[in-house]
């Protein structure tokens, strides 16, 4: 009897969604999926089935997606969230493991987005990198999704190209949100959110604050300077971080 009477006591616990651990050594327990489409958005590449979050980040995602509707913006690509476990992946990201991170590519979806298209659509890459300028194909509707992006209070910082961060900061001047937007290579085709750790959740591991400002001045100058360090492409090796203890074993 106590111990049926100790089990419902944990069932309630076992419903809770959870990130656990670090953004790049972590899991999630009872992660929702992102519908394949909705009001402004899309799922791409869906096979790899990457498209599973928090609730913070699903509730966030759709937001998105309707306040670029409002806006008559196209829809908005979903593409990695993170897998229904979390954890690492088999190839690619280092982040993404914890359901809290997610990409949205910067190009517009196919004239007829079928099933078949989404799954082998192609980046659209916004910067011409051998002159080290934005391409003609980051225009208005891109600095309008990306701001509105980061005017979430949830969002812990935006990752994007160095390039399209000073692009923000000509456009939105001193805009409170502009510090989100945060310079990294291998971000020249889409933009990767991160929010912060849902309230409450104290098995998550928040990364530490971003300096106060817009981080449009020494900083940047930093980031635009240094032409030399954008990621390469092609295969690397599988990222295998040491996984918090609750996730050994949960994680595939």
């Amino acid at each position: 009897m106590i111990r049926w009477f100790g089990l419902l006591l944990w069932l309630p616990a076992l419903a809770w969604a959870q990130a656990i651990g670090g953004y790049a050594a972590g899991c999630q327990l009872n992660a929702q999926a992102l519908p394949a489409s909705g009001p402004g958005f899309y799922v791409i590449r869906s096979a790899r089935e990457r498209f599973y979050g928090q609730p913070p980040l699903i509730d966030y995602l759709q937001n998105l997606g309707i306040k670029a509707r409002q806006a008559e913006l196209p829809p908005m690509l979903v593409a990695d969230i993170a897998k229904q476990r979390g954890g690492p992946f088999e190839y690619g990201h280092r982040s993404h493991q914890t359901g809290l991170d997610a990409d949205i590519w910067l190009r517009s979806p196919p004239a007829q987005p079928s099933p078949q298209r989404l799954e082998n659509i192609t980046a659209v890459d916004m910067v011409d990198h051998d002159n080290y300028i934005l391409s003609r194909h980051f225009r208005d509707q891109q600095r309008q999704l990306i701001a509105l992006a980061a005017q979430d209070k949830r969002v812990s910082r935006i990752f994007v190209h160095p390039l399209i961060k000073d692009a923000m900061c000509k456009a939105y001047g001193e805009a409170d949100w502009l510090g989100r937007l945060r310079p990294w290579f291998g971000h020249s085709s889409h933009f990767h959110v991160r929010l912060h750790c849902p309230p409450g959740n104290k098995q998550c591991q928040p990364q530490a604050a971003v300096a106060s400002g817009t981080g449009c001045g020494r900083e940047l100058a930093s980031w635009l300077n240094d032409k030399t360090g954008a990621i390469s492409s092609g295969a690397r090796a599988p990222f295998r971080p040491t996984l918090p203890t609750r996730c050994v074993g949960w994680v595939r």
